[in-house]
């Protein structure tokens, strides 16, 4: 398990998207039943989808349909119209978490780096960012695509680490999924595992989490 070396021995932090800053699963759950009603699939209760989301739209996809559905031209169709769907309404009920706003404005007044790294699509990920945290200072904010590959796989969180020009050691990871810790100790960051996201506290632990937080502010504990 990583250790707190001495106070201030971190240096900058890189959070997950979605589930950790952003409750976006609303606008995520309307547009996929508003795709799998058009197709005349049966949709999902909005809970269902705290376990689907997090391996990117695609995997939703093909998480929501029924077994015998789950051919790949079908699945094309589904996730094509699920981005198209999702990128008209990706911002109607996301928002912020309670006390998130003030958490990152803590960590801009002590001077530490800030990143993000997502599994959602680079183009969406930027899009809600440039729109909800114009406030902030990110020197990296990446999705997946191109290059860049799902995690846990490390290389999204490497090259913000290059950005962010922190060694990996000295980063904090803050995410709400058993994805994000297997993450940040893929990339030898320090695990913080939110348990306002989507996803449960069993999990985190079980992927390695290093502190669980109930709330934004307790974050900020590892600098004080």
């Amino acid at each position: 398990m990583p250790v707190i070396l001495s106070e201030h021995s971190f240096q900058a932090v890189i959070f997950d998207l979605d589930g950790t800053l952003i409750n976006s699963l609303q606008d995520i759950a309307d547009a996929m039943n508003r795709v799998l009603t058009a197709h005349g699939f049966p949709t999902h209760p909005y809970d269902a989808y705290r376990t689907f989301v997090g391996k990117g739209l695609r995997n939703l996809s093909e998480q929501v349909l029924p077994l015998e559905a789950r051919d790949e031209a079908t699945l094309q169709t589904i996730h094509t119209e699920l981005l198209k769907d999702y990128k008209e309404h990706y911002i109607r009920k996301t928002a912020l978490y309670p006390g998130v706003a003030s958490m990152l404005d803590a960590l801009k007044d002590k001077g530490l780096g800030m990143a993000i790294v997502s599994n959602k699509a680079h183009e969406i990920t930027s899009r809600i960012v440039n729109q909800l945290f114009a406030p902030w200072p990110f020197a990296c904010v990446l999705g997946t695509g191109g290059d860049i590959p799902r995690k846990p796989d490390p290389t999204g969180a490497w090259m913000c680490a290059r950005a962010l020009g922190v060694e990996a050691s000295r980063i904090v990871y803050v995410g709400d999924s058993g994805i994000d810790m297997q993450t940040a100790r893929n990339c030898g960051m320090y695990p913080v595992g939110v348990t306002w996201g989507f996803r449960s506290r069993a999990e985190l632990e079980a992927n390695g989490a290093a502190l669980l937080i109930d709330k934004p502010e307790a974050l900020l504990q590892l600098w004080d």
